[in-house]
């Protein structure tokens, strides 16, 4: 089995900033890439940071120079740094990584989701 796991979630203002925390965890072989997306109600879950195991990182055009996402090989776990925080940021932040288990199959795994509201 392999858990995903998501922390850091809360409220900040406007220009705050907010760093979210996600670690997987169990039957991991390998893992290729991790990433963020995140869903505001009413409109589509998109993509916002993904880096892959060679540390290149992609950024959608709404959070570029913004958000900053690194990850820790060693802890299996990524992070979104989350800078000058504007109201329409508020969503729900899932991580999902990118792996191959123990046994051989590979697929993506999510977390539960996470609340960012930002405050004006």
């Amino acid at each position: 089995q392999v858990q995903v796991v998501e922390s850091g979630g809360g409220l900040v203002q406007s220009g705050g900033s907010l760093r979210l925390s996600c670690a997987a965890s169990g039957s991991i072989g390998y893992i290729y890439r991790m990433g963020w997306y995140r869903q505001a109600p009413g409109k589509q879950r998109y993509l916002v940071a993904v880096i892959t195991d060679g540390g290149n990182t992609d950024y959608a055009d709404s959070v570029k120079g913004r958000f900053a996402i690194s990850r820790d090989n060693a802890k299996n776990t990524v992070y979104l740094q989350m800078s000058s925080s504007k109201f329409e940021d508020t969503a729900i932040y899932y991580c999902y990584a990118d792996l191959v288990t123990n046994y051989g199959l590979r697929g993506d795994y999510w977390g539960q989701g996470t609340q960012v509201t930002v405050s004006s």
